[in-house]
């Protein structure tokens, strides 16, 4: 069997991203994919090949040239946590490729990447009903952060 490749994407995957994007946001009931869109935010993120990425990265595992799954970490400052953070944005390995080892070889991957570049920590959101993503994450030394739950609010229309 060919092996896992897990690596860190750049301007030429955005052809591969933008179909597991578009998987990820039916998987999550996430509306408004907009594949032109999409395009768009991931050339602004990744930059080409060999450049710096300096709003977060992307790393995209396949085999044998088929996209398997991807892991976006944007990057923030953060004085409380003293130094740069990053925290997941994306992260989806395709039902077919689930239970196979790719979603830990894709936070590895990141984890690894991240440290190596100063963050200090690693932070996400997660759904409170997806059970299976909570557990793979408790596996791996994510916890709750007691005391604090994530507020937004759209800064459209400023």
């Amino acid at each position: 069997m060919n092996p896992l490749l897990v690596r860190r994407a750049d301007s030429f995957d955005i052809a591969h991203l933008v179909p597991l994007v578009g998987e990820y946001w039916a998987f999550e009931g996430i509306e408004g994919f907009d594949a032109a869109r999409i395009q768009l935010l991931l050339a602004r993120l990744l930059p080409p090949a060999g450049e710096p990425a300096p709003l977060g990265a992307v790393w995209l595992a396949s085999q044998q040239s088929v996209a398997l799954g991807y892991l976006i970490a944007v990057r923030m400052f953060s004085l409380e946590h003293q130094g740069l953070m990053a925290e997941i944005d994306e992260f989806f390995v395709r039902e077919s490729a689930r239970s196979r080892g790719v979603g830990a070889a894709l936070l590895d991957a990141a984890e690894r990447e991240l440290a190596n570049e100063g963050c200090v920590r690693l932070q996400l959101q997660l759904g409170r009903q997806n059970t299976a993503a909570r557990e793979f994450y408790r596996r791996r030394g994510y916890i709750e952060r007691a005391g604090f739950e994530l507020m937004d609010r759209p800064l459209r229309g400023y």
